[in-house]
C-alpha cells in the first residue's frame, strides 16, 4: 500500500488519466464521465479505511469500467448508440490519453468558450463551480454550458485520437490557452484553504510538457511550457510553514528551483529568436527576468516594464494592464503606475489588492488601508483573504 501522495491530490492527478483511457476503450465520453465520477466517490470511500491500492490508477479504471458497462446497460437508447474502437495502429495509441482528452474536448464543433469549459472539467479535474470562477461565469451558467459541450462531442461522434496535423491549428491556441488556466488554478487557486495546488500546477506543466514534445519547433508551445516552469519554480518559497502567504520580494530565493529555471531559461532563450513573438513568450521572459534577480532590489524593473509594453501590443486584457502599471509602478515610482491603474476596469480582487500597495509605497497609508479591506472582501482565497487582512492591520497600527 502506498500512503503518498495524499488520496485526494492522488486523486486529483489521476482524474484526467483514468477518464482518457475508459474514453478510448469504451467510447461515450459523457456517459464515461459520470462513471469516473462515481469510481472517485467510491475511492474516497474505500481507501480511507483500505490505503490506497498498490495500483490505484488501474483500480479507478477498473471500477469505473464496471459502472460504465451498467449505465449503458441501463439506458437502452444509448446502448443501441456503438462507438468503433479504435485501430491498432491509431495515432492515438502512442499518445498519452490526457492529450488526447485535451483535443478532444477542443472540438471544433464546440464554441471557444465551450472547449474551455469542458477541458478545464475533464483534464484539469475543476469542479464546475472552479471552471464558472476561473472563466468569470455564474455556475449555473457553466453547468448549462458543460452539459451542452459533452452532448455536442456525442453528437459529433468524433474518435478518440489525436487531431490530424492539418487540423491542429484550429485548436492549439485553446489547448494552450486551457493548459494556462489549469496551471494558474493550480497555482493561486481561487477558493479554499490553500493557496496553491502543487499536483494541478504539476500536471499542466505534464501537458505542456507533451505538446511541446508533438510540436517541439512552435515557439508559443515551448514559451507556455517555459512560463510555466519559470513561475512554478517559485513555489516551494510562496508560502510559510502555516500555509501563509509570503509575497515575492520578501521570499527565500534560495529555496526556488534552480533546476526548473534553469531549464525555463533554456527554453525561451532558444524561442524567442525562432518565430513570431507571442503572448507566452513575453510572459515568459519577464518571469526569466524575476527569476534570475539575485535579490528582490536586483529585479531589472525597466526591463520587466519594456516586455509589459511588447506584450500590450498582443494583449490589452484588463489583466496585463494592471501588470504592466505595477511594473511602471516598480521602475517609475508609485505615481505613475497609479494613473496608469486608473484607467484599468477595478474588475477583481487583483485590482483592488495592486492599487493598495501602489498606495501604500505613495505613504498614503489610509487610502492603502481601505484598499486592502476592499480586495480580501473580493476574494474567495481563504490565504489571501488572511494576507491582505493583516497588510490592512498592519497598517492600521502604524
Amino acid at each position: 500500500m502506498e500512503e503518498d501522495p495524499l488520496p485526494e491530490d492522488l486523486l486529483r492527478e489521476l482524474a484526467p488519466q483514468v477518464l482518457g483511457a475508459v474514453v478510448r476503450r469504451y467510447g461515450h465520453f459523457d456517459t464515461a464521465e459520470d462513471a469516473v465520477q462515481e469510481a472517485l466517490f467510491a475511492a474516497t470511500r474505500q481507501w480511507p479505511a483500505s490505503g490506497v491500492p498498490a495500483n490505484p490508477r488501474g483500480w479507478l479504471i477498473t471500477v469505473a469500467a464496471r459502472r460504465l458497462t451498467d449505465l449503458l446497460r441501463a439506458d437502452e437508447a444509448r446502448r443501441r448508440r456503438e462507438w468503433a474502437l479504435l485501430p491498432s495502429d491509431s495515432p492515438a495509441a502512442d499518445a498519452d490519453d490526457s492529450l488526447v482528452l485535451l483535443f478532444l474536448c477542443c472540438h471544433p464543433a464546440l464554441s471557444v468558450p465551450a472547449q474551455l469549459s469542458l477541458t478545464l472539467k475533464a483534464v484539469g479535474g475543476l469542479s464546475t463551480a472552479e471552471v464558472a470562477r476561473a472563466l468569470l461565469v455564474p455556475e449555473a451558467t457553466m453547468t448549462r454550458r458543460i452539459t451542452r459541450a459533452k452532448q455536442a462531442i456525442r453528437d459529433s461522434g468524433a474518435p478518440f485520437r489525436l487531431p490530424s496535423r492539418a487540423d491542429w491549428d484550429d485548436r492549439l491556441a485553446v489547448v494552450l490557452r486551457v493548459l494556462y488556466l489549469i496551471f494558474n488554478e493550480g497555482y493561486a487557486g481561487t477558493a479554499g484553504p490553500a493557496l496553491q495546488r502543487v499536483a494541478l500546477a504539476a500536471e499542466a506543466i505534464r501537458l505542456a510538457r507533451l505538446a511541446h514534445r508533438l510540436l517541439p519547433a512552435d515557439s508559443e508551445v515551448t514559451g507556455l511550457l517555459a512560463l510555466m516552469l519559470l513561475t512554478h519554480a517559485r513555489h516551494p518559497a510562496r508560502t510559510g510553514p502555516d500555509g501563509a502567504i509570503v509575497p515575492m520580494d520578501a521570499q527565500d530565493r534560495t529555496r526556488w528551483d534552480t533546476a526548473a529555471i534553469a531549464e525555463g531559461v533554456a527554453l525561451i532563450t532558444a524561442a524567442l529568436p525562432s518565430g513570431p513573438v507571442g503572448a507566452y513568450q513575453l510572459q515568459a521572459a519577464i518571469a526569466a527576468v524575476h527569476d534570475e534577480a539575485p535579490t528582490a532590489a536586483e529585479t531589472d524593473w525597466p526591463q520587466i516594464e519594456a516586455l509589459y509594453g511588447l506584450l500590450l501590443r498582443i494583449d490589452a486584457s484588463p489583466v496585463v494592464r494592471l501588470n504592466h502599471a505595477v511594473a511602471v509602478a516598480m521602475a517609475r515610482g508609485p505615481a505613475a503606475g497609479l494613473a496608469l491603474l486608473d484607467g484599468v476596469p477595478p474588475a477583481s480582487h487583483r485590482w483592488w489588492a495592486a492599487r493598495a500597495h501602489l498606495l501604500e509605497r505613495s505613504g498614503d497609508l489610509r487610502a492603502a488601508r481601505e484598499a486592502y479591506r476592499e480586495a480580501a472582501g473580493r476574494t474567495a482565497s481563504l490565504p489571501e483573504q488572511r494576507y491582505l487582512r493583516e497588510r490592512a492591520e498592519r497598517l492600521t497600527d502604524e
